[in-house]
């Protein structure tokens, strides 16, 4: 039997437990079961069906409200709807049949500390996130159905805590760091000044909104950060930079490598492509185009910085990603010839490798590109930048980690050796005791390294 989550309720007499029992292959779906603490019983008490389930909170001992979805619409990713669980009669209600937002924040930065619920009970409401276009909030909901926004800046809720209607927020706003906010009656007042130095001793960069329609009823947001002390009619190199996720967006808070390029004299430039966050299930769903309509829109993006920001040397362009960032970076330098260097880091080469290897389960590679090895092998490896390794020309650098489990180190070193193999300027960093969040998380000095391997592989080939 695997635990998923436990929730107990206010007097710690009983719990919602959500879990699955199995035997060999783990199911996608879950249930939810109420354990009783006192005689240390559980009762299932979700209706039958393949249902999985994110969460399930207590609003009193006959009445639950849940989060989940059947994976039916938009596969694993698809975002959940809130649901009333009467604990009595074991009946699900949908309360949100319009709800189509993912309940978590998924903007990006590399400058965070600490962690949190992203959901709690606090009277008869369930808080939870919300990550839309370029920012996450924070609402609530009830038992009826009745949502509402708790907050309304902009940039990224990170954290937070609700006492008898008293909220405060861990956040970053504009190009704030993280400081403490109280809310009170909707405006939020900052309570602490651990990182305002950095606006005094430092020189930052205020990210320009672009936004095109790369599509018919398509729109792309992106920003692009001009280099510090910009002088007009000047060219300056560029740097594309694409996020992970893929189900997760940019915006508009602080990103440390991103300023210290501009820092560096660099353009730089990111968007938030079809497969991001922060525009609902259709939006977000590439499954079984992973470098089709993706890669179209970041390549009509770097058309449009090219063409507004006319002092971006079109000869002078890199491209830099993680993850699903690396995945991409991988896949362009395969596709065209417009990049004079690329980093990939932590990234995808072989869907095939990387689908029955990562620790994101089994069914990741298969639901995201729509076959197994066995069901439609030449899929996969469509999809797969490996497959298209002879047609780089781009001097390529790999950033890695021995203790990724999420993408393994073999990912990198399959594209590695085939630039190699085809005679291509490439090189591998590995970083030993890292794992997948070495740009977030990791160990002071391997950040710094990581950071400075990028730099100087773009100084060397884009300034020199």
């Amino acid at each position: 039997f695997q635990v998923i989550s436990a929730e107990v309720n206010e007097e710690k007499t009983k719990a919602l437990v959500i879990g699955k029992a199995y035997t060999g292959k783990a199911p996608l779906s879950s249930e939810i079961y109420l354990a009783d603490l006192t005689t240390k019983t559980m009762e299932k008490m979700s209706p039958a069906g393949e249902f999985r389930y994110a969460s399930a909170h207590f609003i009193n001992d006959q009445e639950a409200i849940c989060l989940g979805h059947d994976c039916s619409r938009y596969g694993i990713n698809e975002n959940a709807r809130f649901y009333s669980l009467d604990l009595k009669t074991k009946t699900k209600k949908l309360l949100t049949p319009n709800f189509e937002t993912s309940t978590w924040n998924s903007v990006g930065s590399d400058c965070r500390f600490g962690g949190g619920e992203s959901m709690m009970i606090d009277g008869q409401y369930l808080y939870f996130m919300t990550t839309e276009r370029d920012s996450s909030y924070l609402n609530r909901i009830d038992s009826s159905g009745n949502m509402e926004k708790v907050t309304t800046e902009n940039g990224s809720v990170d954290f937070y805590s609700v006492k008898n209607g008293n909220v405060l927020l861990i956040a970053m706003r504009d190009l704030k760091l993280q400081e403490l906010y109280e809310l009170d009656d909707g405006k939020e007042s900052v309570i602490t000044d651990f990182n305002h130095w950095i606006q005094k001793e430092r020189k930052l960069v205020k990210p320009e909104p672009l936004s095109f329609q790369s599509a018919p009823g398509v729109v792309i947001d992106g920003w692009v950060l001009k280099p510090v002390d910009y002088e007009e009619g000047t060219k300056y190199p560029g740097i594309l930079n694409i996020h992970g996720g893929p189900k997760t967006v940019f915006g508009t808070v602080f990103f440390h490598e991103m300023q210290f390029w501009a820092n560096e004299g660099y353009f730089v430039f990111y968007c938030n492509p079809r497969g991001s966050d922060g525009k609902g299930n259709e939006f977000a769903d590439i499954r079984g185009k992973y470098g089709s309509i993706d890669y179209d829109d970041l390549m009509r993006f770097t058309d449009e910085v090219l063409k507004v920001y006319q002092d971006v040397d079109a000869e002078r362009v890199g491209v830099t990603g993680g993850s699903y960032g690396g995945f991409m970076t991988n896949w362009i330098i395969g596709h065209t010839h417009r990049f004079k260097a690329a980093a990939a880091q932590r990234s995808i080469s072989n869907w095939i490798s990387m689908g029955f290897t990562t620790d994101i389960g089994y069914y990741f590679a298969t639901d995201q590109i729509g076959a197994t090895p066995w069901s439609n092998h030449d899929k996969l490896w469509d999809h797969s930048p490996l497959k298209y390794a002879d047609q780089v020309t781009t001097p390529t650098l790999f950033i890695h980690s021995d203790e990724d489990y999420r993408c393994w180190m073999p990912e990198a070193l399959q594209m590695f050796t085939a630039l190699k193999f085809h005679g291509i300027e490439s090189r591998l960093c590995l970083f030993k005791g890292e794992n997948h969040e070495l740009s977030r998380s990791g160990k002071p000095k391997n950040r710094i390294s990581r950071l400075r391997e990028i730099t100087d592989w773009f100084d060397r080939f884009l300034k020199n």
